[in-house]
């Protein structure tokens, strides 16, 4: 079902950006031209989002041992970096239609930008069931929800141009479209290069799951710890534990495990050791 309304809003976005194509150039409208430009990174990016979820389904294999999940993260470090450079684009077409002011169709612009605000609408609302907990649809959704305030923003211009024929809304409103877009690129991109980066997921210390890991019975001491994100909801551990009786290893692990549980890590890798195994702990 997710997939299906992913191919249903690539279609519309595709199909709006011809048509405001055409509006901005019959209207000499820069703005207009630039909601049709972000409109097609909608597009584009909800083309790379539904790639990205057929791949991240498959399963676990010899090259990709913990599977393919994170090509949705992927996928919206694609999205995020391609809102910034149209972002940066619309400021340098913004400032350079400063010095070369059009005369603008203001009834053309304000109708496209109509259609497109309801397109953006109805393609936002197919996406955001999805986006709650994908952060490779939240970044598409993003897109969409950023594109429907560009409508917005351009039927205002064109409504001051039609009321007043101030020209100049349609180069302040371009600016403000692009201030827009990169904001929100600036909202997901930390957390999403966090996660390539392998980070420690945001909501965990290091020093709490250790101090929860060191009480339980038999532990004596944990180091050498590292905890990493497998993708937005699969966290994974890796540790030394230092243990005062081999005899009770498993007991030992099990209990440990039940403590990762609590911290939302699943997936962990324990090697124990002895106090006799010389290692530095501290």
């Amino acid at each position: 079902m997710g997939d299906r309304r992913l191919l249903v809003a690539i279609a519309i976005n595709m199909l709006l950006t011809v048509v405001q194509v055409i509006g901005g150039i019959v209207s000499s409208s820069l703005s207009l031209i630039a909601d049709a430009l972000h409109n097609f990174s909608d597009a584009s990016s909800l083309l790379i989002a539904w790639v990205a979820r057929r791949i991240g389904r498959q399963p676990p294999d010899a090259f990709k041992t913990f599977g393919y999940k994170r090509a949705e993260v992927i996928a919206a470090l694609i999205n995020l970096v391609t809102l910034v450079i149209i972002g940066i684009y619309l400021v340098y077409e913004a400032l350079w239609r400063l010095y070369t002011p059009q005369e603008i169709e203001g009834w053309t612009v304000v109708w496209v930008a109509t259609v497109a605000l309801a397109v953006d609408v109805g393609t936002a609302a197919l996406t955001y069931s999805m986006s709650k907990d994908s952060v490779n649809i939240r970044a598409a959704f993003l897109h969409n929800v950023s594109d429907a305030l560009a409508s917005v923003g351009v039927v205002i211009a064109g409504s001051l141009i039609l009321l007043y024929g101030w020209y100049w809304t349609d180069t302040v409103m371009t600016l403000a479209i692009a201030g827009y877009v990169l904001y929100q690129a600036a909202t997901l991109l930390p957390t999403t290069i966090h996660i390539l980066m392998q980070g420690t997921p945001e909501n965990l210390t290091v020093e709490e799951v250790i101090r929860a890991m060191q009480a339980v019975d038999g532990v004596s001491n944990v180091h050498h710890v590292h905890i990493w994100q497998l993708d937005e909801h699969q966290n994974a551990l890796e540790a030394h534990v230092i243990i005062d009786d081999f005899a009770n290893t498993e007991t030992i692990k099990t209990a440990i495990k039940h403590e990762l549980e609590k911290f939302g890590i699943g997936h962990s890798t324990l090697e124990f050791e002895t106090n006799h195994c010389g290692e530095d702990v501290s």
